[in-house]
């Protein structure tokens, strides 16, 4: 029935939609799979992308020549840039989403790629030939050949949804569990386990009163995510609204105790630490008399509200009652209950940095299948995935990001490396080389990258060309001006700046926190000549490397420093029983890993400097 494929995805989630995008608009014939059409691209939780640490990864998905950047900015109802009170390393842009066009967008975007087909069905077998694949198996007995498998399943791998004293099989709400591949992965020796995560209940927003909630309106003025100019900021938003939480809420909430899943032990798996229910949070902080509850439009023409801060799997008549005590919701209606949903997920150190399984040639896992959590990381995951395996197919080098180089190679590097034991989030403080790895840098950082094999466009490359060339010269520019006091002294008075008594370069005013190019311009007429042909992008870019110009090189150099462990490879079948001075703890993980490079031996949990030290030793001979 079906042509041998080069790639089939196995789910339509974000991992993969990214990683069916990759593929194929690198060359690869791909088969996306999915047990419904009609939930491509769906956001199963809260519709927001981006966040602290999130937000850069989706600039750097968008930069290497990924979609998840394009269609949240065609989907945003919303934009803020998180933690502009701090300094760049830490700010964080943020959308929130229209629902139902955020997924129309990715069906869109994907039926847009020629080298894409489609079939809605689930896969209950990955076909197997000398542990290498070459193809899937459907529920319907169709096989579908095919030289590699990205397994994207996200929460559906044997998907058990609880509310209250209630539980039954579903991969999502009014959605069934897939079932069959977790029974023949772990049969081919696959490590397998159980994590659990949640969503809270959806209200009418027509039956709040906002009048008793603070309101989070988005920024003045709204950035977007996408490098390309192509892609639009909005020209109108919808705001947020903040609500707490009380005494009488969690009084409500305790009464569900005894019937909670969680507390009477029928959820077996663990379930994200810094995203927890909201009977998790009154009794671990039992202490705190409320919490912050974020109350978010799910669309333009939407009544549906998301109360993001309410995740819960109580029984769903206290789940109501709960609500109705919070300010503003006291006459709140509901339109389906929050639950909670356990499913398969596989230990990520059974993988290689390409994503791709260690037992099983050519077979790659991308998402929550991996043990993490949010569409940021999923997306990003099935991104490299998709990219590694279009080029093993074609015989070409792997596709890894290093830790200095990208979030995307911090989140990667610490699955394979470090595994995780419950579902991992990116935050900000996992990256050592955070100054180097901004959201404003992420396309200098990576299109090049993306560029060369073959996934970022020659229109975003030239763009990035044309970005580049202009912060260059914007920064010769600054460099090759001297100002007077006479010049300058009244706009650093203006500015609460300390006045100058000689001439000196401009740059080592730019460097003082107070002063900006926005600054000098408002108060003087000194910089409008220079600063004229630059938009805000290139201006705030310039500005960013002037002011932490210090800060990049010392960590820059601390990079390329430790970057140096890569240059010693290791065979992949390399003999680690030969090192007998190496702890018996270490080779233990060096065999299960199997690194590629000492650098990656020394991040594995588990291995000691000592261990390092005398594999280098025996490399070196």
């Amino acid at each position: 029935m079906f042509k041998e494929y080069d790639i089939v995805v196995v789910g339509a989630g974000h991992a993969g939609c990214e990683a069916a995008a990759a593929a194929a608009n690198m060359g690869s014939k791909v088969m996306l799979v999915t047990m419904n059409m009609g939930t491509i691209g769906q956001m199963s939780c809260n519709p927001a992308m981006g966040g602290v640490a999130k937000g850069q990864i989706v600039r750097e998905i968008d930069a290497l020549g990924g979609l998840s950047g394009i269609v949240s900015d065609k989907s945003m109802i919303q934009f803020r840039m998180l933690n502009r009170s701090k300094g760049p390393a830490m700010w964080s842009p943020r959308t929130q989403n229209d629902r139902m066009r955020f997924a129309e967008e990715w069906r869109l975007a994907l039926e847009a790629i020629s080298n894409i087909d489609f079939w809605q069905e689930m896969i209950r077998e990955i076909v197997i030939k000398d542990k290498r694949v070459v193809g899937v198996k459907t529920a319907l007995g169709i096989e579908i050949p095919c030289k590699a498998v990205v397994l994207t399943n996200g929460t559906f791998l044997n998907g058990l949804i609880h509310i209250g004293e209630k539980n039954f099989g579903g991969g999502r709400t009014a959605e069934k569990a897939a079932t069959g591949i977790t029974e023949q992965l772990v049969s081919l020796g696959f490590e397998s386990g159980r994590m659990k995560t949640g969503t809270p209940p959806r209200v009418d927003g027509r039956s709040l009163d906002y009048s008793k909630m603070e309101i989070q309106p988005g920024d003045e003025k709204p950035g977007k995510f996408s490098y390309l100019k192509e892609s639009k900021t909005p020209e109108k938003q919808l705001p947020c609204w903040i609500t707490y939480t009380n005494d009488k809420v969690h009084d409500k909430l305790k009464e569900g105790f005894e019937k909670s899943p969680m507390f009477q032990g029928r959820i077996k798996g663990l379930g994200p630490r810094y995203c927890p229910s909201i009977e998790d949070k009154i009794n671990r902080f039992a202490e705190r008399e409320r919490h912050q509850i974020f109350v978010e439009p799910e669309g333009w023409q939407t009544v549906e509200i998301y109360v993001n801060g309410f995740s819960t799997s109580l029984p769903e008549n206290v789940q109501y009652e709960a609500l109705t005590r919070i300010p503003g919701f006291e006459n709140a209606r509901m339109f389906r209950p929050g639950y909670a949903i356990e499913y398969d997920w596989f230990p990520p150190t059974q993988l290689k940095l390409t994503l791709e399984t260690q037992l099983i040639d050519n077979l790659y896992f991308a998402g929550q299948i991996n043990g993490t959590t949010g569409y940021e990381e999923a997306a990003c995951q099935g991104l490299m995935a998709g990219i590694n395996a279009h080029r093993k197919i074609n015989e070409k080098d792997s596709f890894i990001l290093k830790r200095s180089e990208a979030y995307i190679g911090v989140l990667i590097d610490d699955l394979v490396n470090k595994g995780t034991e419950e579902p991992y989030r990116m935050f900000t403080s996992r990256a050592e080389y955070r100054i180097l790895l901004r959201q404003d840098n992420a396309d200098l950082r990576l299109t090049e990258k993306g560029y060369e094999i073959g996934l970022a466009s020659e229109n975003r490359y030239q763009q990035f060309i044309h970005k580049r060339n202009q912060t260059e010269l914007l920064t010769q520019r600054i460099n090759e001006i001297r100002v007077s006091p006479e010049e300058i002294n009244s706009t650093l008075e203006k500015l609460e700046s300390t006045t100058i008594k000689e001439k000196m370069p401009l740059l080592n005013l730019l460097k003082r926190p107070q002063i900006s190019f926005e600054g000098i311009i408002q108060h003087t007429d000194l910089l409008k000549q220079q600063l004229s042909g630059f938009n805000e992008e290139e201006l705030e870019q310039v500005e960013i490397n002037i002011k932490y110009e210090t800060y990049v090189d010392r960590e820059q150099k601390l990079a390329d420093k430790i970057s140096a462990l890569e240059n010693y490879r290791i065979k992949e079948d390399f003999d680690y029983d030969r090192v007998k001075a190496l702890s018996s703890e270490a080779r233990e993980k060096l065999k299960k890993i199997k690194p590629h490079t000492i650098g990656q031996a020394s991040r594995i949990s588990g291995v000691s400097a000592a261990d390092v030290s005398i594999l280098t030793v025996y490399m070196g001979k």
